[in-house]
């Protein structure tokens, strides 16, 4: 049955490393982990976007969890259990860009007296039910164009963290739609 097995010939005319090639380079620095070679990025330039991004998202959570527990009036609890949604997917988020940075060869930095320092949204507590729905709005308007930004620095240069970065954009699309939804239900 493996006579009709054809072997992949790689080399210099289709672009592709040769096998040897390959494993020479998978042993070479191999206490990098997972970045090879291959890796085209500026990865000092990534460790500090995914850190802004780690920071964003960390903010985000407190600023939803804050909200959440602070929500009051007759549209409150419906309200309340979409800002406590929120804040459990940004949550993973800040998860995801966690084991990223370490994937990396980073350490993300959870330091609270940073945070507010290195996050591109605000932690704005908001007057009244309506406001909190507006400045969370504003919030995820920030990161939505500050992961289409990264998206398009990475470009074919880390499609790791691309993809990833990709899927966080369209869940905070999302959460704007559905803080647009809400602003619309009250008439804001």
């Amino acid at each position: 049955m493996r006579d009709n097995i054809i072997p992949i010939h790689r080399g210099a005319k289709d672009g592709l490393s040769d096998v040897e090639t390959l494993r020479t380079r998978a042993r070479k620095h191999i206490e990098q982990g997972a970045v090879t070679d291959g890796y085209k990025a500026d990865r000092k330039t990534v460790l500090r976007l995914l850190d802004e991004a780690l920071a964003t998202e960390l903010v985000c959570v407190l600023r939803y969890r804050r909200h959440h527990y602070m929500a009051s009036g007759i549209h409150a609890q419906s309200i309340a259990a979409e800002f406590l949604e929120h804040a459990v997917e940004e949550q993973a988020h800040a998860d995801l860009l966690a084991k990223r940075i370490v994937q990396l060869g980073g350490e993300p930095n959870f330091d609270p007296d940073q945070l507010t320092k290195r996050s591109h949204a605000q932690y704005v507590e908001g007057k009244d039910l309506a406001d909190m729905v507006r400045e969370n709005l504003v919030a995820e308007r920030i990161a939505i164009d500050s992961y289409a930004e990264m998206i398009r620095y990475l470009g074919e240069d880390d499609p790791t963290t691309r993809r990833m970065l990709e899927g966080i954009l369209a869940a905070e699309e999302e959460h704007a739609e559905d803080l647009m939804t809400l602003l619309s239900d009250q008439g804001a």
